[in-house]
């Protein structure tokens, strides 16, 4: 029986490398491809980071009752959605999954799969380097989005607290001061628990 390896954390934590890192390292892990109505960003393409889509797409999923876990967050952008649909991309009879998100997102997963079908793999970041790679990551955007960077990152205190972390049993914690230890321990824990 397989099992979702969900990776978790805040902006700029540094989850969206290790996530492409443990997936060049672990081949064996399957990855899911997950659905957003926000625009594409810079260096992003169709299909890898997310199916880019639109409303009536979501629509026609959730009258279909497909649409495992959906987010809305209120950007100054407008309202950006991010779900993950029931379209055949997971199967856990035969293989192990990496997957990415919140966790909230992490908490409708597991009530969809199960608990024990849904490992979660939380990664943290001092507040200050965070800050720090968010702007540096924001500044090399061809029109940088600072209010939205900041909008985010004031968000992460709500949406990752330690409160919420309690009350989904989140003991996978992985500091990510230095990249190479932080990937070397997770994988090791995904090695553990497969």
């Amino acid at each position: 029986m397989g099992k979702i390896f969900y990776l978790m954390g805040k902006s700029s934590s540094g989850k969206d490398t290790i996530f492409q890192e443990i997936k060049k390292k672990m081949p064996m892990l399957r990855t899911v491809t997950l659905y957003t109505t926000r625009p594409m960003r810079e260096g992003e393409k169709e299909g890898r980071e997310y199916f880019f889509t639109d409303e009536e797409t979501l629509r026609m999923f959730l009258e279909s009752d497909k649409v495992i876990e959906l987010r809305e967050y209120q950007t100054i952008h407008g309202i950006w959605k991010y779900f993950t649909a029931d379209d055949g991309q997971i199967c856990l009879d035969d293989s192990n999954y990496l997957m990415i998100g919140t966790l909230d997102s992490y908490g409708k997963m597991r009530a969809y799969f199960g608990e024990e079908k849904i490992m979660p793999v939380y990664v943290e970041v001092e507040d200050g380097e965070r800050l720090m790679r968010a702007l540096q990551r924001e500044r090399m955007q061809e029109e940088p989005k600072y209010a939205e960077m900041c909008r985010r990152f004031l968000a992460d205190t709500e949406d990752f607290s330690e409160e919420k972390i309690r009350r989904y049993r989140i003991s996978a914690r992985f500091e990510n001061t230095c990249l190479d230890r932080c990937l070397e321990e997770i994988m090791l824990y995904i090695r553990n628990n497969m």
